[in-house]
């Protein structure tokens, strides 16, 4: 009896330490998968020159637009409305040379002392809006830089996020100033990874002038293309999986000719705004000043209206 209990809690011990081994594999590999590399290679997503570092790995440039209110009370919730447009039926080639829907995500930087708003501040309205997305800050540090995706799916060109504004009353590096809002998006999978390779995503060209002589399939379902140098020189090309042929056997190739189709069907864009954070006072000062200004004018013109009747009357007697 004591031989089988021990064998039971050994097998349960092993069990737990399989699925925590397999769970922590599994993790490990979303997050090298994952395709905001810019949170493991910058502190910091925007360049000194105002460039976006996702503008690194994704090369086609594409449209991207913000909206948000022209201004803003503190310590109020608003919405970042973020515009990706693509084609929902475009495809693009996956990692593992298959076709697949294009992916979204974006990079919004916001100005320092504003973040995510909490979920227990949003309106149903906006809790509604954000519930598919799930928008993390870039870093522990810098919770005014957000990020979200990739999201993949056909309708998610739309991306709303919802934003707590700062108190200069709490928050001594807030001011009530115009700041500016700076964002990056992008649809699709980009042309070069971190490392500085190049994915699938990419037009294969020709490394030198010659004939293609053979074409062949390889094991992984790409092909091999053999160019024959003016020289006699065999030169093979390998063609990964997915990517379409545009030449032949028996044509002449040069450098730099495209040997297959360009894939990519996304690209990365960015874009900015600006947002006035607005002192209450102020506006309740300037609301005063109107009302007066209101009043007096209504007070000239009954005074106006009086003295007439008075110079009138003089000129009557």
């Amino acid at each position: 009896m004591i031989k089988k209990k021990s064998l039971r809690e050994l097998s349960k011990v092993l069990f737990v330490l399989v699925s925590v081994i397999t769970f922590n594999t599994i993790i490990v590999d979303n997050i090298n998968a994952f395709p905001i590399y810019a949170q493991q290679g910058y502190e910091d997503p925007r360049e000194a020159t105002g460039r976006i570092v996702c503008a690194n790995c994704h090369l086609a440039q594409k449209e991207v637009s913000i909206e948000v209110p022209k201004s803003i009370l503190p310590n109020s919730v608003f919405e970042a409305k973020v515009y990706v447009p693509y084609n929902p039926e475009a495809k693009q080639i996956l990692g593992n040379g298959t076709e697949g829907n294009l992916n979204t995500g974006v990079v919004l930087i916001l100005p320092e002392g504003f973040k995510l708003a909490p979920k227990n501040l949003l309106s149903q309205e906006l809790a509604q809006k954000t519930k598919n997305f799930y928008i993390q800050n870039y870093s522990t540090s810098k919770d005014n830089i957000l990020v979200v995706g990739p999201i993949g799916g056909k309708n998610n060109q739309e991306i709303t996020f919802p934003i707590l504004s700062p108190d200069p009353s709490k928050d001594k590096n807030s001011f009530f100033l115009k700041y500016p809002i700076y964002v990056g998006g992008n649809r699709g999978r980009g042309q070069i990874y971190p490392t500085g390779d190049k994915s699938n995503n990419n037009v294969l060209t020709s490394i030198s002038n010659g004939t293609v002589k053979q074409i062949e399939e390889n094991a992984k379902g790409g092909y091999i293309i053999n160019i024959e140098k003016s020289d006699g020189e065999m030169i093979r090309e390998e063609v990964p999986k997915g990517l379409k042929l545009t030449i032949s056997e028996g044509n002449k190739v040069g450098v730099g000719q495209n040997l297959t189709n360009d894939p990519n069907a996304g690209g990365f864009g960015q874009n900015e705004t600006e947002i006035v954070l607005q002192n209450p006072t102020r506006i309740k000062n300037m609301i005063l000043f109107f009302v007066s200004v209101t009043l007096a004018q209504i007070f000239f013109v009954l005074k106006k209206k009086q003295w007439e009747k008075v110079q009138a009357a003089e000129m009557n007697f």
